[in-house]
């Protein structure tokens, strides 16, 4: 059994227009949304063996809020190739994901992210988690999926979504 995490960047800051979409910084709300995500994390013992992160600052802040519920030794790798993709190329990168990861998270960007899990959410899915996720998949979310076989195998409507919870549900 595969699961996977699709973590949605805490809520990122506007107030300097200036900044380069990349190199924008959470918002006080989004370090807030973070820090919550992060007790949820610890209370439900969510432990991924790797994380995947984009390179964008509001990821990798979203990634350094979240570290105290992680696992010590958790495998990260912060990698251009999340940032700015759609879902066809986020299940590309899913499939290259090596079958010794049981659990992986990874840390993105809408719409890429909020398109793979729907895409990827088939048969069996719970009914509450694919309405909340269908209405949208907002900053600081995560949904968390299922799926038999290996990575490599992975295909639309190939998982089960079994979890959709939004930083609103935890403060």
């Amino acid at each position: 059994m595969l699961t996977l995490h699709l973590l949605r960047h805490a809520k990122s800051s506007w107030d300097d227009l200036g900044i380069r979409d990349h190199d924008r910084p959470l918002s006080d709300r989004g370090e807030r949304a973070a820090v919550a995500m992060a007790a949820y994390l610890r209370q439900e013992g969510i432990t991924p063996d790797l994380v995947l992160c984009s390179t964008a600052r509001r990821t990798v802040d979203t990634l350094a809020a979240l570290r105290s519920a992680l696992p010590k030794a958790v495998r990260t790798k912060i990698t251009r190739d999340l940032y700015e993709v759609g879902s066809e190329a986020l299940l590309d990168r899913l499939r290259g994901v090596s079958d010794e990861v049981g659990v992986l998270m990874v840390v993105g960007h809408n719409p890429g992210l909020e398109d793979l899990a729907t895409r990827l959410a088939g048969d069996g899915s719970e009914s509450g988690a694919r309405k909340a996720l269908n209405r949208k998949f907002p900053t600081g979310a995560v949904a968390t999926l299922e799926a038999d076989g290996a990575w490599g195998a992975l295909d639309w409507g190939g998982a089960k979504l079994t979890r959709f919870v939004t930083p609103k549900e935890l403060v």
